[in-house]
């Protein structure tokens, strides 16, 4: 019986693997021949000693912790969730470099989207090293401070914010789906590291900037003034995996003053807008290029933003407009009150200004306890672009959780079911702050506890029993811990000795769930995943994900769990089976269960 590895994915294994396909005559005996890759890859190979490239003390480091694995786990701890039961959503409290490495297995290409506001590097944010040997213990000791500023008389100020930055970026770019997008906030201070960063992570051509006016009318107190300027702007970094896509948006127009109903058309006043383009005859190989014949018998061959059979559509529906004879250019009607999709802009406006998201957190809590929230209507806007109905959503930077919070909204608005999982460091709140006073000691208390107001106001103003009902305003709650395995715990001095020494490897102030837990974690199993405890004598076995995973943690396996298991396998894929290690009698008790459950082709057995 093998043991289930006790760490997060491998990813220079995974990155291995990739190339081997891609080239397997470059392997000899498992190692990479960098000659023949050389020969293979020709002139595509860069060797001059000066070339373009973007570099900084620590970047070799920084790319080998977003290498290493983590033997760390995740917690959970119910008694600050809300409908552990019947919620979809996470909220993890830890480093997010551990936490993104932790989920690589369960959530590898799954992500539609991932939203963060990271630190902007102004002098006062918490911007700290990572530990390359032991980096939960190095969070452990992070968090016990009230403060960890990164202040520009730092001699490597914008280096530890590099350092930081990179390997997370790195690491939650294998979360995404290959259309997939993630989405960075930031301003003036590192906006050019940010963009050399992505452009190296995810390619040049796969990187694009939107600026977000978050100062409305520059009335709200919020805007920075430098020698020059007066700011009142923020810029978003898309990084797209593979495929750039951005889904259009419902907008109504805004042609003011400029509309009228030139032909009487029932559903009101409208703008004629354009449909169509003649540039010359090449237009003829493009895709539609097609003629179409006025009302009055006039020909028009020119390429349209449409098909034909979609203008067929529009023009039986009386939404193409042909000029006050009928003999004019077709134009499409773009009708006053009635909204239409339309592409995104770069420049975003009437998104929600700083003071926006500001009030609406204080008027959650009665209170000013948290600086700088985003508001609710531009995360709205992001996620409508970006995803789709039942689309996986993470913001590793999460703050006061206001992407979670728009989630749930557009859930109500939209009746979609998409997810999210939120990740933040618990930063101690200041003692002179209006959070501490107001009983927050730290960040995480401030998001979990507007997840829960903000969930009770969406179902408290919505009368739809039906809605309510399809409603997940839940969420999850995990905390990133060393592993609940001595054999799994990499800190653990002697670990050979205590091993000897020890009836179990479980540690003792950890449950059975907490081992559970791991175990879905280090076997690919999204956290959220469904599970059903059936009792067999006093035995109880694990059903998770219909059959996906079933496990026995218990330290006297009966013969009846082994033959309880094969009534509950997958009927979709092949089912995998995790026993502890010492549940088993005698080694001869282990092999007669691996052989019994392979009677019915269950070959996946494995021990913790």
């Amino acid at each position: 019986m093998k043991m289930l590895e006790g760490i997060s994915m491998d990813l220079t294994e995974d990155n291995l693997n990739k190339l081997k396909e891609i080239f397997p005559e470059v392997f000899e005996e498992g190692k990479i021949d960098f000659e023949k890759l050389r020969l293979i890859l020709g002139d595509n190979i860069e060797d001059k000693e000066e070339r373009y490239e973007f570099t900084w003390n620590g970047k070799q480091d920084a790319i080998r912790i977003a290498q290493t694995s983590s033997t760390g786990t995740l917690r959970p701890d119910k008694e600050s969730s809300k409908n552990w039961d019947d919620t979809d959503n996470l909220y993890i409290e830890g480093d997010n470099l551990e936490v993104l490495k932790l989920l690589q297995k369960s959530y590898f290409g799954k992500v539609k989207m991932i939203y963060i506001d990271p630190p902007y590097n102004t002098g006062k944010d918490f911007v700290y090293k990572d530990n390359f040997r032991d980096n939960i213990a190095n969070y452990k000791e992070i968090t016990k401070q009230s403060t960890k500023a990164n202040p520009e008389t730092n001699g490597r100020y914008h280096t530890d914010w590099l350092n930081m930055m990179y390997p997370r970026f790195k690491i939650g770019r294998n979360l995404l789906t290959d259309d997939g997008i993630m989405i960075i906030s930031i301003d003036d201070n590192e906006i050019s590291n940010v963009l050399k960063i992505c452009n190296e992570i995810f390619g040049e051509t796969n990187v694009e900037t939107m600026i977000w006016r978050k100062c409305g009318d520059g009335r709200d107190g919020k805007m920075k003034n430098t020698a020059t300027f007066r700011t009142d702007h923020e810029y978003l970094v898309f990084c797209y995996k593979k495929q750039k896509k951005l889904n259009k948006v419902l907008e109504y127009p805004e042609f003011k003053n400029e509309y009228s109903n030139l032909d009487g058309d029932p559903r009101g006043n409208y703008k004629a807008g354009s449909i169509s383009r003649k540039e010359g005859d090449s237009n003829s190989s493009h895709r539609n290029y097609y003629s179409v014949k006025s009302p009055s018998g006039k020909i028009f061959t020119r390429q349209f933003d449409v098909s034909e059979e979609e203008f067929k559509k529009l023009d039986l529906d009386n939404r193409i407009y042909w000029g006050k004879d009928g003999e004019g250019v077709p134009a499409i009607k773009i009708f006053l009150n009635e909204k239409r999709e339309v592409t995104p802009y770069s420049i975003l406006l009437n998104k929600g200004t700083t003071t926006d998201g500001k009030k609406e957190l204080n008027e959650l809590f009665d209170n000013e306890i948290f600086e700088n929230p985003k508001p609710i209507e531009l995360l709205k806007t992001l996620i409508q672009i970006s995803t789709s109905e039942s689309d996986l959503i993470i913001d590793f930077f999460s703050g006061s959780s206001t992407t979670a919070h728009a989630v749930m909204i557009l859930n109500k608005e939209s009746c979609t079911n998409r997810r999210y999982i939120m990740v933040q460091l618990p930063e101690l709140s200041q003692e002179k702050s209006e959070a501490y006073k107001s009983g927050y000691k730290n960040i995480c208390e401030i998001g979990k506890e507007r997840l829960r107001r903000a969930g009770d106001r969406i179902i408290s103003e919505n009368q739809n029993k039906e809605e309510i009902e399809k409603l997940d305003i839940g969420f999850k709650v995990f905390k990133l811990d060393s592993s609940n395995l001595k054999s799994w715990d990499s800190s653990i001095d002697d670990l050979e000795q205590n091993i000897l020494e020890m009836e179990t490897n479980l540690k003792k102030d950890r449950s059975k769930e907490d081992l559970l837990y791991e175990i879905l974690l280090k076997s690919g199993v999204e956290l959220t995943a469904k599970i059903e405890e059936i009792k067999v004598g006093y035995n109880t076995l694990y059903n998770i994900g219909e059959g996906a995973l079933l496990a026995c943690l218990d330290d006297k396996i009966t013969q009846d769990v082994i033959d309880e298991i094969p009534k509950h396998k997958s009927k979709h894929m092949d089912s995998k089976v995790i026993f502890k290690e010492a549940g088993f009698m005698s080694d001869a008790a282990k092999i007669n269960a691996i052989q019994n459950l392979k009677q019915f082709e269950i070959e996946d057995v494995r021990s913790v």
